[in-house]
């Protein structure tokens, strides 16, 4: 419910949003749990459990005593396992099936070409999302061709603030660590490059995000022995959370890139409006893959 509210507020748009049960005697698959449910379950379950992770992680690091928070984590954990338990047929041989299904979704390639980016939308709208990746891309254009700028810039400077906040409040030796995931970005990006170069193959899809395994061996040729001081494990808290706090800015990094592509495209009144619509799907694909 709050997830609609909140979607109603930044688009004015009052949408059909599923959050009851399915037919007792229908199976929902994980796909399509997923499909419902993510934007609503998984992903403030996933952003609650990495702000309590970074909490605890800064507690151990000073020395000092924390908060249980045990409302906290029973939140998250059961955001994201209630939907499952509360499926209908939870049994064991439709749960492999799912298993397999699920597999699929993940690794699928559908709507990754630039010719679906319209019926990634449509599909996206109506919740028959075909992949993981189609999923995402749906979402990205829906929320960034279709919200209020003024909108899009509030959130925007709201969430620069807060980085602005974290900047402060965050240790120095901790920050030190982000160079190393800078050159890991740049490293990812070619790798990126390569996958629009071979004509969307997964392979170099994959192996940009597996590329980020490399940040514990590369560390040390950026920042020297600085990353085992005293040793690895005591360093790999300021390391989890230099991380978190590295995807927070590149998203903002993203979310200028988009808004100063939807500025443009308004002060652009020579472009036809399909040109317009056109290019700013194409930009937000390109920005989905890259960051």
């Amino acid at each position: 419910i709050a997830s609609s509210m909140k979607e109603g507020a930044m688009t004015g748009i009052a949408r059909y949003f599923f959050t009851g049960r399915p037919p007792a005697n229908q199976h929902q698959t994980w796909r399509d749990i997923y499909s419902t449910y993510w934007k609503s379950h998984y992903q403030p379950a996933f952003t609650l459990a990495t702000a309590y992770v970074i909490y605890s992680l800064l507690a151990v690091q000073n020395n000092e005593g924390k908060l249980p928070m045990v409302l906290v984590v029973l939140s998250f954990t059961a955001w994201v396992i209630t939907p499952i338990i509360f499926s209908p047929f939870p049994r064991w041989n439709l749960i492999m099936q799912d298993l397999r299904e699920f597999n699929g979704f993940i690794t699928g390639g559908a709507g990754t070409a630039e010719a679906d980016i319209q019926e990634v939308v449509s599909r996206g709208k109506k919740g028959t999302v075909r992949s993981l990746y189609e999923c995402g891309l749906a979402d990205e254009l829906c929320v960034w061709s279709e919200q209020h700028l003024f909108m899009l810039a509030l959130c925007f400077l709201a969430k620069a603030a807060l980085g602005f906040y974290v900047l402060t409040v965050l240790p120095a030796e901790i920050l030190d660590f982000m160079p190393v995931f800078l050159v890991l970005l740049s490293f990812s990006w070619v790798v990126v490059l390569g996958y629009f170069s071979a004509g969307l193959n997964n392979v170099f899809l994959v192996f940009s995000f597996l590329i980020w395994a490399a940040a514990i061996p590369l560390a040390h040729m950026v920042i020297g022995g600085r990353f085992a001081s005293p040793n690895a494990s005591t360093r790999m808290p300021e390391y989890v959370i230099s991380l978190s706090v590295f995807i927070f800015f590149l998203g903002l990094v993203k979310e200028l890139l988009l808004i100063t592509c939807r500025v443009i495209f308004a002060l652009c009144p020579c472009l036809p409006e399909k040109v317009k619509a056109k290019r700013l799907h194409e930009i937000i694909r390109m920005c989905f893959v890259y960051f």
